[in-house]
């Protein structure tokens, strides 16, 4: 867990002023936006494929990416818990395929609603935590992927 950094409190000794029934007349120390997250995002869209044992493999955009997990949105939901693998590839201008694959369990669901004009749309994401990274081995057989 991140550690967060003492507050500097030394300021409030500082004021003898006394104390009115308002309190001090000095104005309100405004709060410290700060950022939560453990880890730094990565927010850029790109196509990665999910593969799951019961599910088989299919294409999916990636989003907000970190070191501990990924957000991607997918045609199907895989129940909470459920440990995929995500394929991240890229085809170099030789016909190389360079490949990193992480093994992921699935901790969130989101169901987006939304409008464009006057036609309705969805979207379903899921976030996941990374467990492990794995030696991407043999590619996916393209009759794997739907």
């Amino acid at each position: 867990m991140k550690r967060r950094e003492p507050l500097n409190l030394a300021h409030v000794l500082e004021d003898r002023r006394p104390l009115t029934l308002a309190g001090p007349a000095v104005a309100p120390i405004p709060p410290v936006a700060r950022d939560q997250r453990l880890h730094t995002r990565f927010d850029k869209a790109f196509l990665v494929v999910i593969g799951s044992e019961l599910y088989g493999d299919s294409f999916a955009i990636a989003r907000n990416i970190s070191a501990g997990g990924i957000l991607v949105e997918m045609t199907y939901a895989p129940p909470l818990g459920t440990v995929v693998t995500v394929h991240f590839q890229h085809a170099r201008d030789d016909d190389q395929l360079d490949e990193i694959v992480a093994r992921a369990e699935v901790k969130h669901h989101h169901y987006l609603n939304f409008t464009g004009g006057n036609d309705a749309a969805s979207a379903r994401a899921i976030g996941m935590r990374f467990i492990e990274f794995l030696d991407p081995g043999e590619r996916i057989a393209p009759g794997r992927i739907h």
